[in-house]
């Protein structure tokens, strides 16, 4: 933690006071500071180009602060962690939700004089900001006594640099000494503070440690050496007699403000009065390795591999290119471990030779950590593989388009027509068709580890885990977790709802609750099996159910009616719905509404693996369910896998999930550009959905305007960069007649499918396997996604072989009952016992006997 934090307030600042502030503390500026500074870039004109300010972050400032108006700018574009808020105390009332949660902290102005009764109106505003850093500006000189009580309630006082001074502190001046350590106890009895010396080049290895106190910390700051305080002999200055001196790079408080960390760099043999770097052991890692190649550098003898490597440019290129070819063809754990050391190796042995160290690499990396703008990260031409094709796939016209697997990796022109690629199924063996129906593989015991530990936390402490996982994964500070009723017309949210949506979700759910009220399974089903044996089958509600709706960059109001009417038809008595909340903890008023209509219980405001948890398990808050529905990523996907399997938990899921899914018939009569926006509407949800366009006897030119309509009309597409990859990974796979078509569909077992052919409705008699279908030229599969009346949760992945789509009898259990009469029994009883018998399970025999007498 920093005690305070320094304002360049200035143009005309003694160099030394700065080195020796900038060893301590952040420093506010308006332009340029050494780059060992830790920078806050602070911008007071509120017309200053937003653009300018995500440049300075590209250069290295840490964070910017700037105001409320162009906070709001730059919300969604720079991280939370790297703004911070310049208000006026007077105007904390106007920061809202969205904006508090979008920041790492604020800065205050003040203009009351008297600094110290500030502190408290500080401590209230502190509270609005719960987790984020506070700290104050105030035209006052702090002494060290308001500095510590600043700390005490989590907020830091701005000091400028005109009040600044490297000596003694007066009625105009506070030594920067005096200011870093006022809040710093002892806990000892001679006063002295455990000091950890870690090692800056070398990744924060702990050199040692030793104690300080006011008196050698001061020097440090002062001298930017390394001086420490020997409880034999007093003031300790770091190798001066031994040569072994340090350069202090930064000095840290501890959270409990009773300890420090200097952070240096090591000259010499090494801390240790062993001649050793650290008093806990020689180097290891990159340390130890970069140690040893600068060594070698200088003494490998000539003709040794080590020296050829050192001498020889076109050799260590060729090691570098061989390693890093090696580690790219890599499969398992172990090999890539093995491969990606031989190529640190080399990579060390090109930077050592450079005169490039381990420190020089971090840094280059820090830099890239804090870009804001981002390149396309596209690969350089030459290191994209040219695409092979099997000589059986293709005819030669068709070659240079396709690849037979439809998620296959193929080189991606950014700048070329958008384009799927084609194959004829009678020109290919059976082995490289059913190449073509399988999906990108989904290692689902590699996810099921990654959700297993964010699971196990929501399950052991519940809200507390909920609300740090949300601030975590969603970026949003949360009081509380549940929302309960009413949802609409009280939540604030709900008046930001566009009566024109409103009144189209009114008929959807209309839709929607008519098809699904038909499908209830109401009256018993009652048969004799034989005189005076009745067998009764009747159905339940599931009484408490999860939905979960995704959220995030999108709003699925879609997705909550069609897991929320089933269960309202269904009459389930529970029912809780779990969805992202956006940046300012709210929940999108579309979704709200339809809470509201389909009589949910409650809103869980998470999302990903530990909103899953939550329904799994329940918690303090948010009831445990029994059964949880709705789509999701594959973190999603991963934990509802996790729970279902967890006989502690007691809940079932829908259905595996996976990307999104169509495959579209096609021959002759069809429109190419209904065919094409068919297409479009599923590979724009992802770059990971499976688009296949079967052609069914589909002539050369008809094709060819399909194609030209799929790029002309993704071009169109705000969506378009995920169009582009999803599209080159997509098929159109040429059939001989519809017969082959359907049967090549019932293999593939789509989500959706559907039929641009000529009659379609009689080929719906035809399909085996399917989520759902869309018939003929005017149902478009939007329509199924939205306000037809079916439901748009369904199996992808190929589990339409197995699995229906979220229906109302999915909401439903079933129970059995019988009733057998004196009567039946006698007719019946034999015929038990013999089994029991046969079955060697007396019990069960006897339980017919003894009410039979025999």
């Amino acid at each position: 933690m920093f005690p305070f934090l320094a304002l360049l307030d200035s143009e005309h600042v003694d160099e030394e006071l700065l080195l020796a502030v900038s060893r301590i503390a952040p420093v506010i500026t308006s332009g340029l500071t050494p780059e060992s500074t830790i920078r806050y870039l602070l911008v007071e004109d509120t017309s200053t180009d937003v653009n300018q300010i995500i440049t300075f972050l590209d250069n290295g400032a840490d964070k910017a602060i700037v105001p409320l108006s162009l906070a709001k700018s730059l919300l969604g574009t720079v991280p939370a962690h790297r703004l911070l808020l310049l208000l006026d105390v007077a105007n904390v009332s106007a920061v809202s939700d969205s904006v508090r949660n979008a920041v790492s902290g604020v800065l205050l102005k003040t203009s009351s004089s008297g600094f110290g009764l500030d502190v408290d109106l500080v401590h209230s505003i502190s509270r609005f900001f719960v987790g984020a850093a506070v700290h104050v500006l105030a035209p006052d000189l702090p002494t060290p006594s308001i500095i510590r009580k600043l700390i005490s309630i989590g907020a830091s006082v701005v000091i400028p640099f005109s009040q600044l001074t490297l000596g003694s502190t007066s009625q105009k001046m506070i030594s920067i000494a005096d200011a870093f350590l006022a809040p710093i106890v002892s806990d000892r009895s001679d006063g002295l503070f455990p000091t950890v010396i870690s090692s800056d080049p070398h990744g924060k290895r702990s050199l040692g440690l030793v104690y300080s106190s006011c008196e050698s910390v001061a020097e440090s700051i002062r001298t930017g050496k390394g001086v420490y305080h020997s409880r034999k002999h007093g003031l300790w200055r770091k190798g001066e007699t031994s040569g072994a001196t340090q350069d202090v790079v930064r000095i840290r408080v501890d959270c409990d403000t009773d300890a420090l960390e200097f952070s240096v760099v090591q000259h010499g043999a090494g801390f240790c009065h062993l001649n050793r770097a650290s008093c806990f052991g020689d180097l290891d890692g990159l340390a130890a390795l970069e140690r040893t190649l600068t060594s070698r550098l200088v003494d490998a003898p000539e003709g040794s591999y080590t020296r050829r490597l050192f001498n020889d440019e076109e050799l260590l290129r060729a090691k570098i290119m061989e390693e890093a070819d090696e580690l790219c063809r890599a499969k398992t754990k172990e090999e890539v471990a093995f491969e990606a050391a031989d190529l640190i190796y080399f990579t060390m042995a090109r930077c050592v030779a450079a005169g490039v160290s381990v420190k020089h690499i971090e840094r280059s990396l820090d830099k890239k950590a804090m870009k804001i703008s981002r390149r396309p990260g596209n690969a350089k031409q030459q290191w994209i593989p040219k695409t092979e094709f099997p000589k059986a796939e293709l005819s030669k016209a068709e070659a240079p388009r396709a690849s037979l697997a439809p998620f296959s990796k193929a080189p991606l022109d950014r700048n070329g027509p958008i384009q799927m690629r084609t194959v004829d199924i009678s020109a290919i063996s059976p082995e490289d068709r059913a190449k073509l129906l399988k999906r990108p593989v989904l290692r689902s015991d590699e996810m099921i580890a990654k959700v297993k530990p964010i699971v196990d936390d929501v399950r052991a402490r519940g809200d507390s885990a909920l609300r740090e996982l949300t601030a975590k994964f969603d970026k949003v500070q949360l009081d509380t977790p549940l929302l309960l009723p009413p949802f609409y017309p009280l939540a604030p949210e709900a008046q930001q709802l566009d009566p024109a949506v409103r009144d189209a979700i009114d008929t959807a759910y209309s839709n929607v609750y008519k098809f699904h009220a038909a499908q209830i399974d109401g009256a018993p089903l009652v048969v004799e099996t034989m005189p005076g044996v009745t067998c009764t089958r009747f159905a339940r509600p599931i009484a408490r159910v999860g939905l979960y709706v995704p959220g995030g960059t999108a709003v699925l109001p879609s997705t909550a009616l069609m897991l929320g009417v089933p269960a309202q038809v269904a009459g389930c008595e529970k029912v809780v719905m779990a969805t992202p909340p956006r940046a300012d903890g709210s929940i999108s008023p579309e979704v709200l509404y339809v809470a509201h209509k389909v009589g949910a219980h409650a809103i869980l405001r998470a999302g990903g693996a530990q909103a899953v948890a939550a329904l799994a398990y329940g918690t303090e808050t948010v009831p445990k369910v029994d059964k949880i529905f709705g789509p999701g990523n594959q973190w999603v996907t991963a934990a509802k896998m996790l729970v279902q399997n967890d006989t502690d938990a007691l809940v079932s899921i829908d259905m595996p999930a996976g990307p999104s899914e169509v495959l579209v018939i096609a021959d002759d009569t069809c429109n190419p550009a209904f065919v094409a926006a068919d297409l479009l509407s599923q590979a724009e949800h992802g770059i990971d959905s499976q688009v296949v366009l079967v052609a069914s006897s589909l002539p050369e030119t008809v094709l060819a305007e399909v194609e030209e309509e799929v790029d002309k009309q993704a071009h169109a597409l705000g969506r378009v960069d995920i169009v582009r990859e999803s599209v080159t990974k997509s098929l159109i796979v040429k059939t001989q007649g519809p017969d082959i078509a359907m049967e090549f569909s019932n293999d593939y077992a789509p989500e959706h499918l559907i039929l641009h052919l000529r009659d379609a409705p009689a080929w719906v008699d035809h399909v085996k396997n399917a989520g759902s279908v869309f018939v003929g030229p005017y149902s478009p599969e939007s329509c199924g996604d939205y306000a037809s009346g079916t439901n748009h949760t369904l199996p992808t992945n190929g589990y339409a072989r197995q699995f229906s789509g979220v229906n109302t009898q999915s909401f439903q259990k079933h129970i059995t009952s019988q009733e057998v009469t004196m009567d039946g029994l006698q007719t019946l009883g034999p015929i038990v016992a013999t089994l029991a018998d046969c079955e060697g399970l007396q019990a069960h025999a006897n339980a017919v006997r003894i009410r039979l007498g025999i």
